[in-house]
């Protein structure tokens, strides 16, 4: 619950006042909520998850702490005994008043007056007529006279609650603050512990578990368990002992009417269970319907550029919009189900009201039992209880919640780590050799139990040696060196150094022996000289310049302006690769190691660096012993002894020489990387240098790589071979996943940076437009919320009446008043049953009808944009189908509901204020005066602690950058030996959000118990001057209560919308992202007509001088300068190595995207002044994976036209074209076949036919065929390949394709290479040039 909202909850203590109305747990509801404690212990025992009883959240708890929390716990008890005090308060009051007004009463009649403290009868005689009974009542009633003077006696209450005021100041303090501080302590230490743990785990741990979920827990599940052991349990205590005391008031002063109240409570938890379950099963239901609008939306993003390929946009959005329906037909009954059960828990609370009155009223009128004041000591002690524990069951939440949370923070505390590495057991030899020994080692990674990656390696690396491992990529390589740091233990066999089994050292002892060069270099956020040292620590600057000096780094370093002090930025981000390299080398170096790991220490970089990089290390290589793993043969060639890996076995080893003649694993990489694509390279280096001679910037092989990744990612691995430039040669391994796999973490952290831009929030009139069609249902649901809103100052009203007829002398006409007002209360009971469903039906349809009108606007504008846009990672399928589900459904709670609400809270104010000017207009100021405070404490509390939640965050933040740059690099600071070192700075860090919380306990506390109190105060002020008033003015008591009521009932009305405004400012950002792309323009716009159209479309393509780079990976030129062209009718057949620019060339035809530079002209039309959908519709397209739709065969193929309605027979001819009818015929649903999500019912080369029928159907001018064929096996390929050769008669084609058999008889073969073409011309002229094409057929090698 907000913390807004519980502090105006405080107000129900007054007593005047019952908020059932509040759909919290009203009058009673203790019956309910018992129930639901009972299923949330059931739901506990379900799941095992948590294993952490309540009272072990507190086991890092010192005797100090335990102490404190004590103390907490008898001010929190004492405090929640006040409540109940003030009811007994309350009901003297009660009594004296009504006392006071009946004495009043007497007196106004004319014949009695007050002799020595008694009423009596001014003259006997003149009675004479009465018959003898009446006279006897009449003279047996003595009542008292004189004595009472009201004002006194109300100064007497006023200062009870005043000192009852002081008290609940005072304990509030101490309830919240020691609670607070010793939270705060603990979770010091859990933290701190925690870290430490974490940092001890070994490797493997580390494999298993997310570096993300490891941050996660440290900020957010230790968070969990401070509110599992903060303030809550105070309050918990607080609120707990309040129910208990008011149901005690109840039973003890009157418990016939307590049991008559009690009776009547289990239909208002029927009706609050039920309404949970429908609503459950409603959203359920909901949800399913939406699921499957979502999987449309799911569908259609992913599948983005077959649909933009076939125009099917319109047609998508609609497909959409009709799944949309049914959800907002759940909604819609939702809304109204949860409107009929709130005015049926509305209309059972009027009742009960109705039934305690009219009961109470005649055991106090009729049978005397109960004082007035009774009666409302006990009606309203059975309430707070009741209210009392609806507020304390939001506290168990966050006990489960915490103790959930500390399940796994605790295991991970006590697990004892494989490997410990803080550890201080183990040897430490006197004298280190350097011989490193394999014996039969087998090995698997924790992660992945069923790989095995080393499989009985034996491997002796000799001391003073420089031994290469070369092997390709998932050999075994990098993990033998991982063992010999000691990072996992090997399954079977051992590795020994010097003789010794490495599990016996000490492991700090061992890793600082050690010195490791990584592929890509981690370097900690601090300057370079840190850097360094971070190899040995305390070591001299002297020796930190010697390090630098033999790494090649010491000139760079110089050059810089802050030399060895300057930053080097998260990651070592400032730096470019060979710096970082070389910074790497020089604190491997500064340890002085016996033992030099190198793991692919140059592949990272461009030739230049590399160069000063590799002498480095020849430098520092000698005396040494050195493994190097490399992958580049310049790297290898002069290493004293190359070992050969293949699956995990060491399979040869020897000198470069020797390896070659052998003809084995080393001979086989080298000529693969040798040969392969020398070819391609120097032509297109030819044609760089003529053009462009300033271009050959040697940083292009790194991109150049990085966009090979990601082709390869997209393309199977086995395509891959030899072609990739000689610039970034390798022996194949360097493409494997772990080229990529480093530099994941940082990406996913930018983009949770990008995704938290600011967004102005929407203002609200724009939302209200689009809801505009609704706006009867809002004008009724406004109605309906307007009479709700009167309904708490009307009960006001009511209950101030009761009170008035007590004091009345005439028995009969005090019966008929009290039935008349119990009569009121059951008719404004039925009244807001009805206007409670009205309200809710009238604004879940119209919220409904918006969020449905805001799903279609906003997939309609997502399908609308450009296909680059999709390629930013932000706009992935599934953030856009999340979007589309969350925000639309956010919206809608800052119009409908919402708008509901606050007309309900305003006519409360309005019409309790009214009323009570109306009534009293002095005592009324003299409330309002103290409003201001009830609102404010509340909202000044949820103020400090907001800005509380920040300052924790912002002193957590550091701490938080702290561990995450440990968790990341963990591997690098095994091996250096850090772990102390940033488990202590971690340590550093703690201080500060600890003092936080410090000063925040104290603040929080003050503010509480100022928010509790403030409520008393108001009361002792407003009595007292009701007091004052009664007696100098003749203000009827009953007034005095009724303006109270109304007023503070307003009050919370107050609150209660306050409590409202997160949800207001989330639906504002959530339609403010929506508005955004709702106003995006695109840059290539689907929908408009725009554009050139003409009617005999030949066909004829040119590209002039086109480059391009994709708007996502700016800094790889994928296009360049590629020029080409087509004659109607032709075929173009494009060859190259993977990344070189050929999909990329069909993608400008398409215009999913334009060229940066140059122009494509479609018979002489340039292409950016097409109209998009004029051109797409002349083009058919066969893609290598081709996207089939989650629907029939028939709907399938139809897809490719989706301009007109097609024919069955149009459907059949073209499948015949396709090779397809005969398949189709031969299934049992024949047309009608559902092909399944993505086309997972059939085969590829099944899918590949539909692909092309659906192509063919087009009739297009133009066909791309996108390495069609290059999925399927030889026999499908073969009718594949025939009904591409029918398709293409006639028209313009253009081929990417593998194998050279689907190439040979194009008209025009390009051969690509770095986005140009560098040979063009038909097969035989090709082959006669004897260039890169012939080249290519005769090894016979596969192309890409």
């Amino acid at each position: 619950m907000p913390s807004g909202s519980v502090k105006l909850h405080s107000i129900k203590k007054l007593g005047q006042e019952n908020h059932s109305y509040e759909e919290e747990e009203p009058a009673g509801s203790y019956a309910n909520n018992t129930t639901s404690k009972a299923d949330k212990d059931d739901g506990q025992e379900e799941q095992p998850a948590i294993r952490v009883g309540f009272f072990q959240l507190f086991r890092y708890a010192s005797c100090n702490e335990v102490l404190m929390m004590v103390m907490g716990s008898v001010c929190a008890v004492l405090h929640g005994s006040a409540q109940p005090l003030m009811l007994l308060v309350f009901g003297m009051l009660t009594d004296t008043f009504i006392a006071y007004d009946i004495e009043l009463n007497e007196l106004k009649d004319e014949r009695k007056e007050c002799v020595n403290n008694t009423i009596q009868w001014k003259n006997y005689t003149a009675f004479s007529g009465m018959n003898q009974s009446e006279w006897v009542i009449m003279n047996n009633k003595t009542i008292a006279c004189g004595i009472l003077d009201i004002e006194y006696e109300m100064t007497n209450f006023a200062l009870y609650y005043v000192g009852i005021g002081a008290a609940v100041f005072v304990l509030g303090y101490f309830q919240i603050s020691l609670w607070v501080i010793s939270a705060a302590r603990q979770i010091q230490l859990i933290r701190n512990l925690y870290f430490r743990q974490v940092m001890r785990m070994e490797i493997g741990w580390f494999d298993c578990t997310s570096v993300g979920e490891l941050n996660t827990r440290m900020s957010d599940d230790i968070n969990k368990i401070n509110d599992a052991i903060a303030d809550q349990v105070a309050i918990f205590l607080q609120r707990f002992t309040t129910f208990v005391c008011g149901f005690c008031i109840g039973f003890v002063k009157g418990w016939k009417l307590t049991l008559v109240i009690v009776a009547a409570s289990p239909l208002i938890g029927i009706g609050a269970g039920l309404m949970a379950l429908f609503v459950a099963k409603l959203t359920g239901m909901e949800l399913q319907a939406y699921a499957k609008a979502g999987a449309v939306a799911d569908e259609v993003l992913t599948s983005i550029r077959t649909v933009a390929a076939f125009g099917g946009e319109v047609k998508e959005v609609q497909r959409y919009d009709r799944n949309l329906i049914s959800a907002q037909r759940w909604g819609i009954r939702k809304g109204l189900i949860m409107g009929f059960f709130t005015g049926y828990m509305w209309l059972i609370i009027f009742l009960c009201y109705g039934l305690a009155f009219w009961y109470g009223s005649s055991l106090v009128v009729d049978t005397a039992e109960y004082t007035p004041g009774t009666l409302l000591q006990v009606f309203f002690g059975v309430l707070i209880a009741a209210l009392n524990l609806g507020q304390a069951s939001p506290c168990l939440e966050a006990f489960a919640s915490g103790r959930g949370a500390a399940t796994i923070i605790f295991e991970t505390i006590e697990r004892e780590p494989e490997i410990d590495c803080l550890s201080e057991a183990g040897y430490k030899l006197e004298k280190v050799k350097g011989d490193i020994e394999f014996h039969n080692v087998t090995f698997n990674y924790p992660s992945r139990p069923d790989v095995k990656i080393l499989d009985q390696l034996s491997v002796a690396v000799k001391s003073a040696e420089t031994t290469a491992f070369v092997g390709p990529s998932g050999a075994g390589k990098s993990t033998a060196i991982q063992l010999i740091q000691r990072f996992y233990d090997p399954k079977e066999g051992m590795v020994t150094l010097d003789g010794h089994d490495i599990r016996g050292l000490n492991i700090q002892w061992l890793r600082s022996l050690i010195g490791i060069v990584e592929q890509e270099p981690v370097l900690f956020a601090t300057t370079i000289a840190e850097n360094i040292r971070y190899g040995r620590p305390d070591v001299p600057m002297e020796d930190v310049i010697g390090a630098a000096k033999q790494a090649n780094a010491y000139n760079f370093i110089m050059d810089l302006p802050q030399k060895f002090d300057t930053l080097v930025g998260s990651g070592g981000g400032q730096m470019s690769g060979g710096q970082k390299q070389r910074i790497a080398i020089a604190r491997a170096l500064v340890r002085k190691p016996r033992i030099l790991l190198l793991d692919m220490a140059t592949s990272a970089l461009d030739n230049e660096s590399e160069a000063t990089v590799q002498e480095a290390l020849d430098k520092v290589r000698t005396g040494r012993t050195t493994i190097s793993i490399a992958h580049r043969l310049s790297t290898i060639k002069n290493a004293d002894v190359i070992v050969g890996f293949e699956h995990g076995r060491a399979v040869e080893s020897g000198k470069h020489n020797e390896l070659l003649e052998r003809k084995g694993v080393y001979f086989t990489l080298v000529t693969l990387q040798s040969q392969g694509d020398k070819a391609l390279n120097e032509k297109a280096r030819q044609m760089v240098e003529d053009e462009v001679p300033e271009k050959l910037n040697l940083s292009r092989a790194g991109s150049y790589r990085a966009s090979l990744r990601a082709s390869i990612r997209q393309r199977s691995r086995s395509q891959l071979s030899n072609l990739i430039p000689e610039s970034s040669v390798s022996i194949a391994g360097e493409l494997g996943p772990r080229a990529y796999a480093v530099s994941q973490p940082d990406k996913s952290k930018d983009i949770a940076e990008e995704e938290e831009e600011f967004v102005e929030p929407a203002p609200v009139a724009r939302i209200l437009k689009y809801n505009a069609p609704e706006w009867p249902y809002m004008l009724f649901g406004s109605f309906g919320a307007a009479i709700n809103g009167g309904v708490n100052p009307v009960y006001a009203l009511l209950f101030s009446q009761i009170l008035a007829t007590f004091s009345l002398t005439d028995p009969v006409a005090q019966r008929k008043e009290i039935d008349g007002i119990c009569v009121f209360f059951v008719m404004v009971g039925v009244v807001s049953f009805f206007t409670q469903m009205l309200q809710a039906y009238a604004f879940s349809k119209s919220g409904e009808l918006l969020t449905r009108r805001l799903r279609r606007l906003g997939f309609h504008a997502m399908l609308g944009q450009e296909v680059g846009w999709f390629d930013d990672h932000k706009n992935s399928p599934g953030a856009l189908t999340t979007r589309l589900a969350t925000d639309a459904s956010q919206v809608q709670a800052a119009t409908g509901s919402q708008i509901g609400m606050i007309v309900n809270s305003l006519t409360n104010i309005g019409v309790a204020i009214l009323m009570s000017f109306y009534f009293s207009w002095k005592l009324t100021m003299l409330i309002l005066c103290f409003l201001p405070f009830i609102a404010l404490s509340g909202a000044f509390q949820a103020r400090m602690l907001t800005v509380f939640a920040k300052q924790d965050k912002q002193a957590m933040e550091v701490a938080g950058q702290i561990s995450g740059e440990a968790l990341n690099n963990i591997r690098t600071i095994a091996g250096l030996g850090k772990e102390r070192t940033f488990v202590e700075l971690y340590a550093a860090q703690l201080h500060a959000p600890y003092e936080a919380a410090l000063k925040k306990a104290k603040v929080y506390g003050a503010c509480y118990g100022f928010s509790q109190c403030v409520v008393f105060l108001t009361n002792s002020a407003s009595y007292r001057f009701g007091g004052y008033l009664v007696r100098q003015e003749g203000l009827h008591f009953s007034l005095v209560f009724r303006v109270i009521s109304a007023i503070v009932t307003s009050g919370t009305a107050l609150g209660r919308a306050s409590s409202y405004t997160p949800d207001y400012a989330k639906a504002k950002i959530s339609a403010a992202r929506f508005f955004q792309l709702l106003d995006r323009v695109p840059q290539i716009s689907v929908y408009s007509d725009k554009g050139d159209k003409w009617d005999n479309f030949q066909g004829n393509i040119e590209f002039i001088d086109c480059k391009f780079t994709y708007p996502t990976r700016p800094d790889i030129q994928v296009l360049n300068g590629l020029n080409v062209s087509v004659k109607p009718g032709q075929t173009l057949a494009f060859v190259g190595s993977s990344g070189c620019g050929k999909s990329t060339s069909v993608q400008l035809l398409e215009r999913f995207y334009d060229p940066d530079h140059g122009r494509v002209l479609i018979d002489g039309h340039d292409s950016t002044g097409v109209s998009v959908p004029f051109l797409r519709s002349k083009i058919g397209i066969v893609s290598q994976e081709p996207i089939l739709f989650d629907c029939s065969i028939e709907e399938n193929i139809k897809y490719g036209d989706n301009s007109r309605e097609i024919s069955m027979n149009e459907v059949i001819s073209a499948s015949k074209k396709a090779q397809l009818h005969s398949f189709v015929m031969a299934l049992p649903e024949k047309y009608q076949t559902n092909v399944g999500a993505q086309g997972s019912q059939l085969s590829r080369g099944q899918k590949q036919r539909i692909a092309i029928a659906r192509a063919i159907i087009r009739d297009p001018k133009i066909l791309l065929l996108d390495e069609a064929t290059s999925a399927l096996d030889t026999e499908s390929e073969r009718t594949v390949q025939e009904a591409l050769d029918k398709a293409r008669e006639g028209r313009t084609c253009i081929v990417i394709a593998h194998r050279l058999s689907t190439i040979q008889n194009s008209d025009i073969i390009a051969v690509m290479s770095r986005g140009y073409v560098i040979e063009k011309g038909a097969h035989d002229e090709l082959m006669a040039l004897k260039g890169a094409y012939y080249k290519l057929v005769t090894t016979g090698a596969p192309i890409s």
